[in-house]
């Protein structure tokens, strides 16, 4: 009999818990449905009377919204790249090769998830006031790259570490280089990490203002986030375009973690089981 009322205790959390996430995105949809005057109704009908597309025919053919997404799978297609690269390299490196310093930049790494973000921006403002990359994607894809790789290496190194040396030593007495090895045997066995990775570098940038509002200053180089935050104006705000877009901007990332999600349990546990 206990053992039925714990179960009907946590299922009955767990429907809380999903009814109580779920109702900030039904909300969002019912208000990138109704008209901008309707944003303060108290119904929580998903469509009423007053409902209509209008709000996303408008956020695509009346505004840059489509500029805006290019810009932002730009920027987030070369991060993303940038960090399964970097990161698939260098945590081989740091879970198979014992080189003098490894300790110290395990550590580094670790030190650097310390620091919030936003203490980080004047550092890199001057920095990139320096390089003269400020209005400039490279400006932006650095520093997206350098705030994500930290986890995405620790992760990396983590799965490295639970595959066996055996299989690199088997593949290489057959006749493979080192490098052949990892590319044909080690990399196809890390794709669980690899999707973690992937995944996290995409987020990191993708949906990411603080950064992108210090380093963009042309709107024609707005991503997504700048984008959106120019529907609100100091006197009233557009939250019928604000809703739609903010909708928009949550499908890849939605479908991202659907097709994904088969790879995403096994990344995140096998590879914090070491390292």
């Amino acid at each position: 009999m206990s053992k039925k009322i714990e179960t009907l205790f946590i299922f009955s959390f767990l429907v809380l818990f999903t009814l109580a996430t779920l109702y900030p995105a039904l909300n969002i949809i019912g208000i990138s449905l109704r008209t901008d005057d309707a944003f303060q109704t108290r119904s929580l009908a998903l469509w009423t009377a007053e409902s209509s597309f209008r709000s996303y025919f408008t956020l695509f053919l009346e505004t840059d919204f489509l500029t805006w997404m290019k810009n932002s799978f730009l920027v987030s297609f070369v991060v993303t790249l940038t960090g399964v690269v970097l990161a698939s390299t260098s945590g081989y490196a740091l879970s198979r090769f014992n080189f003098m310093g490894r300790r110290a930049v395990l550590s580094s790494l670790l030190m650097t998830q310390m620091f919030p973000a936003t203490m980080l921006l004047l550092p890199f403002f001057i920095l990139l006031a320096k390089l003269k990359l400020i209005n400039s994607y490279l400006g932006l894809i650095i520093i997206y790259s350098s705030t994500a790789l930290p986890f995405c290496i620790w992760q990396m190194k983590g799965y490295y570490d639970t595959i066996p040396a055996a299989l690199e030593e088997a593949a290489r007495m057959d006749g493979c280089s080192r490098f052949s090895a990892f590319i044909k045997v080690i990399l196809p066995v890390s794709s669980p990490a690899l999707v973690i990775t992937a995944l996290f570098s995409f987020m990191a940038s993708w949906s990411e203002y603080v950064v992108a509002a210090i380093v963009l200053q042309d709107p024609e180089l707005y991503t997504l986030p700048l984008g959106l935050k120019s529907f609100q104006a100091s006197l009233a705000t557009q939250w019928g375009l604000y809703a739609a877009g903010a909708v928009v901007v949550s499908i890849p990332v939605t479908i991202l973690f659907i097709s994904l999600s088969r790879f995403l349990v096994s990344g995140l546990t096998v590879g914090s089981v070491k390292g």
